[in-house]
């Protein structure tokens, strides 16, 4: 699936990272935490062909997609939605661009989440939740085979963050796309990914890879048990370790 080999990216003086290496294989959830600025968001901007890499290479299904735009879906930390565009509009942009938008699809898929009474809503008419469940589905209706979601529930309140979580379990669940999720909550980590690649502080490389043990289908009351509260202080060690400023919740 996706494979990122030892790749370097510096801007001017700034090494942001250095001999970075890891896969995310088919139908897997993939989770990265690490210090502040420590390059997540730009190990990102890499994989979407935003930015070139200054060595290694970044391979899709075995394809060089170094620099190619439009392989990935991607979900940034703030939903994006034009103002002036309907959640339907606003779900179809990326096919639109690309000159095959598919309306039925983007209903079918806005009636699966609960929003097929919002088609016509505009964004500032939906609830932050909302909000992020239309960029997801957009994302999903580009039928890319890999997701990368960029801190995607960061701006939402804790109950509303929980409640993004379990809803976003339980469609991957269903559907088993690839996702590569940056966050900087150690509880979000570990109650989503089947693994979590922690990384050092800048220039970041692969500090540790924890394979998460928790069975699936998940359920709430994982995050309640000794276990889970042992790997979450082990996560937060690994953090401290490299002094950056994290969240321990």
């Amino acid at each position: 699936m996706l494979s990122i080999q030892n790749i370097a990216k510096s801007f001017d003086a700034l090494q942001v990272l250095e001999d970075l290496s890891f896969e995310v294989r088919d139908g897997e959830f993939v989770a990265i935490i690490g210090p502040s600025g420590s390059g997540k968001s730009t190990l990102f901007q890499l994989i979407g062909g935003v930015a070139s890499i200054d060595k290694g290479a970044i391979l899709l299904n075995e394809g060089d997609i170094q620099q190619k735009r439009g392989t990935i879906g991607y979900m940034p930390q703030q939903p994006s939605l034009l103002p002036w565009r309907t959640v339907l509009e606003n779900v179809t942009i990326v096919e639109e661009l690309q000159r095959k938008p598919n309306t039925e699809r983007a209903k079918i898929w806005l009636k699966k989440v609960g929003l097929e009474s919002f088609i016509h809503a505009y964004p500032h008419e939906l609830s932050g939740g909302m909000q992020q469940r239309v960029s997801f589905i957009r994302a999903m209706v580009s039928d890319k085979p890999i997701l990368c979601l960029d801190e995607p529930f960061s701006a939402l309140d804790e109950f509303t963050r929980l409640e993004m979580q379990a809803w976003l379990l339980s469609i991957w669940e269903e559907y088993r796309k690839s996702i590569l999720f940056v966050t900087h909550s150690i509880e979000e980590a570990l109650f989503l990914a089947d693994r979590i690649l922690i990384l050092t502080k800048r220039p970041a490389s692969i500090k540790k890879e924890m394979i998460v043990p928790f069975a699936r289908p998940r359920q709430e009351e994982i995050r309640h048990s000794t276990t889970f509260t042992a790997l979450k202080q082990q996560l937060f060690t690994y953090l401290q370790e490299e002094k950056g400023d994290v969240y321990a919740d």
